[in-house]
């Protein structure tokens, strides 16, 4: 970093008795105090140099031998008047950009202009401060960084304008081309050069050079630098996105564990400290936020989740949540279920998540998922279909695009439909979790985007466990979201022996499952009609093996699922045999020829063993079954 001396005298500068004063042969007229502090001084060398101590002297008659001047608002303290006063004296003064800022505004307070005396201070530190100051990458951020104890006056004096426009146009300049200081232009160098050509492993690293240092500056400067970055439109908005990482890293960090701890506080001056530190926090993510880039994947899905999440824990206006969740559900298929769970603060919610905000962002996607249209359009006037045009190739270019816009919609669901049944799976063990929210976050997904719903029924089971006291028909409008056609054969065992499924999906099941193991196995050389009617009515084909088990998510030792006693199918039907004994079916379970439980439970424990009679007598129920409703 750069730096300047003035004055060749050395420092005779001491304090005694509570007093600063100069040691000198003459004897001192001049008493000034600043900030608390006494200065005993001389008139001469100041009043030659200051013109407003000069006006001030004349302004006020002497009363005794030292004249008093009281100097209370005078910025950068008593260290910018003693380095103003040494330079008066010739005392040997050094400037840098730690200082620069505090001595030019004491300066301009003093009124060490050039009318007074040619070569005064101001004029020497102008000359510094466009010479070498801004010339230099770390000296610009040092000087930016520190006009926040003086803010009116750097803005007066034009040194925080002028320092931004300086970063911002070291920023657009490549690295090589810019002053750094010894340490940091080394490391820039290791990174851009190899053997005298750019280093593809260090090249990202090397075009954001500068975030890491300018993740030093406060909020109010950094978004006022950032701004004058992006308006010079030279930097990718990848480069930004990670920059605004990088600054969030470093000022955000666990912000979950500073609210938990602040929220432990019962003094009144602990709980207004709480309130500031959360209102700064609240200020800089909001600002974050208004500098993230427009463009799809500048910013990592995580890092906008997190930025979510921090803006859940801290209550940031609602325009700064909704617009991180329409940012989230434009790359929603890169979420991790991890960083789905948003903790929930509101008071008029028990459940542990925000559910309702990644229910936003879930019908956000689906909405900017819609499908294009499936054929290019015609041209309405004969002649357009007869001449092959430019603006026809066009309309063929675009429709090329839509198709594959459109795959890539299709793709997304389907890992956003994974996504979110392992969400579901996770909020499913809140106990405060209502049915309505998990049906709903259930039903935003197309039935299309899971070939599977073996992680749905996962999440279905958890649900049923953490909530024992479900009634009938809750479990029954729970289950009603789950097709029992797409699980897989470990599922259907799994389900055939859950006693929490209601009875008509443990049928339905157990019956799906018998149809295609006999198809599959070679056991039944043909269905008999009404089944295979049943079949195709479901869009089934029993002769294509069923899909396996989702590995997707991780599954905790107490959900995973245990087929251990499902031997053979006696097992299965005991288990459908015991339901239907505790069941307690109502008016809606009724036949309307008055079939009751009695009759039901004796109709299927005369099952025969047979796989063709016990599908008949299966499909007999349903159809009973079907009567009823």
């Amino acid at each position: 970093m750069k730096f300047m001396k003035l004055g060749s005298r050395p420092d005779t500068f001491y304090t005694a008795e509570s007093v600063r004063t100069v040691s000198s042969e003459v004897s001192s007229d001049l008493i000034i105090e600043v900030k608390g502090c006494k200065y005993l001084l001389h008139k001469f060398p100041l009043l030659s140099k200051c013109l407003r101590l000069q006006r001030i002297c004349c302004e006020s008659p002497e009363t005794s031998q030292h004249q008093i001047i009281q100097l209370p608002d005078f910025p950068g303290g008593i260290e910018a008047f003693e380095l103003c006063a040494k330079f008066c004296y010739g005392i040997t003064i050094t400037l840098s950009a730690y200082n620069i800022v505090a001595a030019q505004c004491a300066a301009e307070y003093l009124q060490m202009t050039e009318d007074v005396e040619k070569g005064n201070l101001i004029y020497k530190l102008e000359v510094f401060f466009n010479s070498c100051i801004l010339q230099g990458w770390r000296d610009s951020i040092v000087t930016l960084q520190s006009t926040k104890a003086f803010p009116l006056w750097s803005e007066d004096l034009g040194i925080t304008s002028r320092c931004i426009e300086s970063i911002a146009s070291k920023v657009l300049t490549h690295p090589s081309k810019v002053s750094l200081s010894h340490s940091h232009s080394r490391r820039v160098r290791d990174d851009i050069s190899c053997n005298g050509a750019d280093s593809q492993r260090h090249k990202s690293t090397t075009k954001g050079w500068w975030a890491e240092d300018m993740a030093e500056l406060g909020i109010d400067l950094y978004w006022r630098a950032m701004i004058a970055i992006k308006s010079g439109g030279k930097i990718p908005s990848n480069l930004i996105g990670q920059a605004l990482q990088i600054y969030a890293s470093r000022w955000l960090p666990n912000i979950s564990r500073q609210v938990k701890a602040n929220q432990g506080a019962t003094s009144d001056s602990d709980s207004e400290s709480t309130g500031e530190i959360s209102s700064k926090h609240r200020l800089l993510l909001e600002s974050i936020v208004s500098l993230l880039p427009s463009d799809k994947g500048d910013v990592s899905c995580s890092f906008l989740l997190k930025l979510l999440k921090a803006a859940n824990i801290l209550n940031a206006s609602s325009s700064s949540k909704m617009e991180l969740a329409r940012r989230v559900a434009l790359q929603l298929e890169e979420a991790r279920v991890s960083d789905l769970l948003i903790p929930s603060l509101s008071y008029s919610s028990d459940t542990l998540y925000d559910v309702d905000i990644v229910l936003t962002i879930l019908e956000e996607f689906m909405l900017q998922g819609q499908s294009p249209p499936t054929s290019p359009p015609r041209s309405r006037l004969g002649f357009e279909r007869r001449r092959r045009s430019r603006s026809a190739e066009n309309i063929d270019f675009e429709f090329q695009e839509s198709r594959r816009s459109s795959s890539a919609s299709h793709s997304s669901k389907l890992k956003v439909a994974k996504i979110m049944d392992g969400y579901l799976q996770e909020i499913a063990r809140d106990i405060n979790l209502p049915l309505s929210k998990f049906i709903a976050i259930a039903e935003k997904i197309p039935d299309f985007s899971r070939l599977d719903h073996d992680d749905l029924y996962r999440a279905i089971d958890i649900y049923l466990k953490a909530h024992p006291d479900l009634n009938k028909s809750e479990r029954k409008k729970l289950c009603r979201i789950l097709d029992c056609k797409k699980l897989s054969v470990e599922a259907c065992m799994h389900a055939a022996q859950n006693e929490k499924l209601p009875l008509r999906v443990v049928v339905q099941v157990l019956f799906f499952e018998q149809a295609r193991a006999a198809m599959a196995g070679g056991k039944v050389a043909e269905l008999p009609s009404n089944i295979k009617a049943l079949l195709a009515a479901h869009n089934i084909d029993p002769s294509r093996p069923p899909g396996t088990l989702s590995t997707t998510t991780s599954i905790r030792g107490d959900d995973q699922w245990s087929v251990s006693g499902l031997k053979s199918p006696k097992s299965r039907t005991s288990t459908l045999r015991m339901k239907l004994a505790e069941d307690d079916f109502d008016e809606y379970d009724m036949n309307p020829d008055g079939l009751g439980r009695s009759s039901k439970f004796k109709a299927f424990c005369a099952l025969p063993t047979g796989p063709k009679k016990m599908f008949s007598k299966l499909l007999s129920i349903n159809r009973s079954g079907s009567e009823k409703n």
